[in-house]
């Protein structure tokens, strides 16, 4: 692998280098951040892999500590065992990190060993399936034990904690799960304590682009790397070629009016049409909000959008409030560039912004932290 061009990859694809070690069997290590105090570049849940050569996949900083993590690795491979490592980048006294470089917080990191503890974690990721592992730090229970939560099925793999963590675990993990959030906890009964940390995996949300022009292709290479797992629906059986979109998950062919039965769409499914034609656009629309899609983008002009409203109500659609709300268009934000990447670079960032519950600003007039916090009543 090579370090640097895979420095900025997607969440999906370090899960896919988890399943590529366990397939080879090939020695490596989790890196991923646990816990942070102040300010950092990445936040708990942050995760990259290293391999044996000291080549990895992913990031947990800018670029401050990975060199360190690098060496540490090599150790944790050759001990075989998992270990927590903290990194005081506020301490003006520290020779190595207190030279103002990178982050300005204590950031704690663990290293794992990859075995097959990991394979559920694999699984769900292919599976688009959202988990969360709760991983033992320190305490009265094997550091590096692993559990895996599913929402709708509760602790599996039971045997490698004790039943009291998983007691007085539960409730906090399906909080920081409804958060999207991972951190570490501390746990205190009668029969012991322990620090563990939670590691919520969210099913990465869905995007689907409508069209098959050139344009599509920035846009789904932009989306997935912000970790939007990319569907290109074509119009035109002869366009819907996997080669043109190499970016996408997944690209196939349909029409417009069938476009329900082609794709499946849910509260998590995002999508956009820039098929560049009113006749498309227009069923395709009217398809996308009969399903429970919170963002449909439509590239093109305001007047283009008030034809195919007006074309729709010909033929008595009427647009409710709830529908209007969904339908962003022109679609994107305005970022004041025209250019393919430009036009891009503003949809994919409304897309963000929409799937984050955020109102787009200047950062330096956001109040407060940037990255959300965990409720502390969790």
């Amino acid at each position: 692998m090579d370090m640097e061009s895979d420095w900025s990859v997607p969440e999906a694809d370090v899960i896919d280098g988890i399943r590529d070690a366990l397939a080879a069997e090939r020695s490596a290590v989790l890196v991923t951040i646990v816990d942070i105090e102040g300010s950092a570049y990445r936040r708990p849940g942050a995760k990259m892999i290293i391999d044996a050569d000291g080549d990895g996949v992913g990031n947990i900083t800018a670029g401050c500590l990975e060199d360190e993590v690098r060496r540490l690795a090599a150790e944790v491979l050759d001990t075989g065992e998992p270990r927590v490592e903290t990194y005081d980048l506020m301490n003006d006294e520290d020779d190595v990190w207190g030279l103002g470089v990178g982050c300005n917080g204590i950031i704690d990191v663990l290293l794992e060993p990859i075995d097959e503890s990991f394979r559920p974690v694999v699984e769900a990721s292919a599976a688009g399936e959202g988990i969360a592992t709760v991983t033992i730090l320190d305490g009265d229970a094997p550091a590096g034990a692993r559990a895996v939560y599913r929402p709708d099925v509760g602790f599996t793999d039971d045997e490698n904690l004790p039943e009291w963590i998983h007691t007085e675990i539960e409730g906090t993990v399906t909080a920081l799960l409804d958060q999207d959030q991972s951190a570490t906890v501390t746990v205190e009964t009668a029969e012991g304590t322990v620090t563990a940390f939670v590691d919520v995996m969210a099913a990465p949300p869905e995007l689907v682009v409508l069209g098959s022009g050139p344009d599509i292709r920035p846009v789904t290479e932009l989306a997935n790397n912000c970790d939007f797992r990319v569907t290109v629906v074509a119009f035109r059986g002869a366009a819907a070629d996997p080669d043109r979109f190499p970016h996408a998950d997944e690209v196939l062919s349909t029409s417009p009016a069938d476009l329900r039965s082609a794709v499946e769409f849910n509260k998590s499914t995002y999508a956009v049409l820039m098929t560049h034609n009113f006749v498309d656009d227009r069923l395709a629309l009217e398809e996308l909000l009969a399903t429970p899609v919170p963002y449909v983008g439509l590239l093109g002009p305001r007047d283009r959008f008030e034809e195919v409203r007006d074309d729709m109500a010909t033929d008595g659609v009427d647009l409710g409030e709830r529908d209007r709300e969904r339908i962003y268009t022109p679609v994107g934000l305005d970022l004041g560039s025209g250019t393919p990447y430009g036009i891009a670079h503003s949809i994919v960032a409304e897309l963000l912004a929409v799937h984050n519950d955020r109102d787009p600003k200047h950062v330096k007039e956001r109040e407060g932290p940037i990255h959300p916090r965990i409720d502390e009543s969790v």
